[in-house]
């Protein structure tokens, strides 16, 4: 009889199934038809609270976020400083020739009018800074890269990955992304961070600092494809 297909431990779980049911809803509100008459931007809403409350139930489970591993204030300055740069470099790489296909769930917080809907934008900014941050680098960083330097990953010190590992996750990493090259610079960047601090907290703060200042940005100049 062909082996079973190893099963995801609870570690893994935690840190894949908000990502996956993230995922999971921004495919709905992209795809969502238009004659149901429901306005699918508010389904970011319901995607960030969501989620939010995904990280809550398994919070316990996230050993590399206790308040232990906390930064110190150069790791986390070092953060803030890495995520300005991803997001100073990120709003230059939109050239057709660094773009996969085009974005399907573009979120334009606009009324007929053509003024802001601010509940629209501030949830969008929360979920962007706060929540995504979070979420993706569990994903991303704690279990993927990790996980493909060692199946064991939750016994895997972050400083002790090799590149091969940096760079497959980061690969996964940039086809979830339209703007591939800009997805390569940003992965590589929260991964380095990582790998290099052994601290979670510093790739989710620069994440986090990257999306903020890109949603105010695309705020400030109406530049909506880039959400």
């Amino acid at each position: 009889m062909p082996a079973a297909a190893p099963s995801l431990s609870p570690a893994a779980l935690a840190r894949c199934i908000p990502f996956f049911v993230f995922m999971a809803l921004l495919a709905l509100r992209g795809y969502l038809p238009a004659d149901l008459g429901l306005d699918a931007r508010w389904i970011y809403g319901g995607q960030a609270v969501i989620v939010a409350g995904l990280l809550a139930w398994y919070w316990r489970g996230y050993g590399e976020l206790v308040r232990q591993n906390l930064p110190d204030a150069r790791e986390t300055g070092w953060a803030i400083a890495v995520g300005i740069v991803v997001f100073a470099i990120w709003v230059q790489l939109d050239a057709p020739w660094m773009q996969l296909g085009t974005a399907t769930a573009t979120f334009v917080p606009l009324d007929a009018a053509g003024e802001l809907i601010w509940p629209l934008v501030l949830l969008r900014l929360a979920g962007a800074a706060l929540v995504v941050p979070v979420m993706e680098e569990l994903f991303w960083r704690s279990f993927l890269m990790r996980w493909v330097q060692h199946p064991g990953f939750e016994r895997v010190d972050p400083r002790t990955v090799g590149i091969k590992a940096v760079v497959l996750s980061t690969f996964v990493f940039t086809l979830a992304h339209t703007l591939w090259l800009a997805a390569i610079v940003a992965g590589l960047a929260y991964a380095l961070l990582y790998r290099q601090t052994g601290k979670l907290w510093t790739a989710v703060i620069a994440h986090a600092v990257t999306n903020g200042l890109l949603g105010i940005w695309v705020i400030w100049t109406g530049r909506w494809e880039f959400w």
